[in-house]
């Protein structure tokens, strides 16, 4: 029987008491930032032998129409809301949406937002992807977006959260500085690549709306009280050194008109605390690559 790693050896250990201490601008204690992701689901699409694309037999009409509420309705809720706020998104983009439905990406391209890959397809999986193909998937990314947005993608989260042994070396070979694939902690860590260099930024399952209503099912107000706890606990901390919420979206799920309201209040409540630097990813990953030369 061949040995097991104990540690898949991707990134350094470091306890969480005494780090070197992380500063924020204008001496805010939590780096938060919101993550919509602008998704686009296939209604039928080419099988993966390692995993169902739909729980349902294909064509799934009733799943694919319940996210596609999502570029037609509830990604303007979501959206409006945010701005009204003042929370920019770091969009994690699956780049088909492109072409599909540019009117959702140029939206969010107007309200100033960062887009970073979510791959092509949230129904197309790396599982036994060769390396040509997972290049070529990056390489579309980077053109798809630039031509669409006038952006150059900083980061990564894959798609439906699929990866193979290769695919952070790959995305800091070709320049990218971000991904948001890696859940171990609540500052950025520098990533170990093969060459080049790569930061991983804290993204989240624990408060990702997927997670807290298909999950955890948990109403819209107990979702919003776990925000806002989330919120509370990291600024409180980050005055010994600056931390890190992402808040993941689904606009099909936080943008239904029974769940907005209750979102809202957590958008208040960070903006009023006025510990809270309200940034993009790009930005919380240059402050930190910043102060770790």
């Amino acid at each position: 029987m061949s040995a097991q790693k104990s540690d898949p050896g991707l990134y350094e250990y470091q306890p969480y008491r005494g780090r070197r201490k992380l500063v924020w601008p204008e001496g805010k204690t939590c780096a938060v930032w919101v993550a919509p992701n602008l998704e686009f689901y296939e209604l039928d699409p080419p099988a993966n032998p390692n995993r169902k694309s739909w729980p349902k037999p294909h064509p799934d009409v009733v799943g694919y129409s319940h996210r596609d509420h999502a570029n037609r309705i509830s990604h303007w809720r979501m959206a409006e809301m945010m701005s009204r706020h003042g929370f920019p998104g770091s969009v994690s983009l699956s780049v088909a949406l492109c072409d599909h439905i540019p009117e959702v990406v140029a939206d969010a391209r107007d309200r100033g937002w960062e887009f970073f890959s979510h791959g092509i397809y949230n129904t197309r999986y790396s599982y036994g992807m060769d390396e040509a193909q997972e290049r070529a998937i990056i390489e579309d990314s980077i053109a798809t977006v630039e031509r669409a947005t006038g952006q150059r993608i900083r980061g990564w989260l894959a798609p439906a959260l699929t990866h193979t042994p290769r695919t952070l070396d790959l995305l800091a070979e070709y320049g990218l500085d971000y991904t948001c694939d890696l859940y171990h902690d609540d500052q950025p860590t520098q990533i170990n690549v093969a060459k080049g260099s790569l930061t991983a930024i804290p993204y989240s399952l624990e408060v990702n709306d997927h997670y807290g209503f298909f999950i955890y099912n948990m109403s819209p107000r107990e979702y919003a009280d776990t925000l806002i706890r989330q919120y509370d606990r990291l600024a409180d901390e980050g005055a010994n050194s600056g931390t890190v919420m992402c808040i993941p979206l689904h606009s099909y799920l936080i943008g239904q008109p029974h769940r907005i309201g209750a979102f809202e209040r957590v958008l208040e409540h960070i903006a009023g605390d006025g510990r809270a630097w309200i940034t993009t990813a790009g930005a919380i990953v240059d402050s930190f690559e910043e102060q770790s030369v």
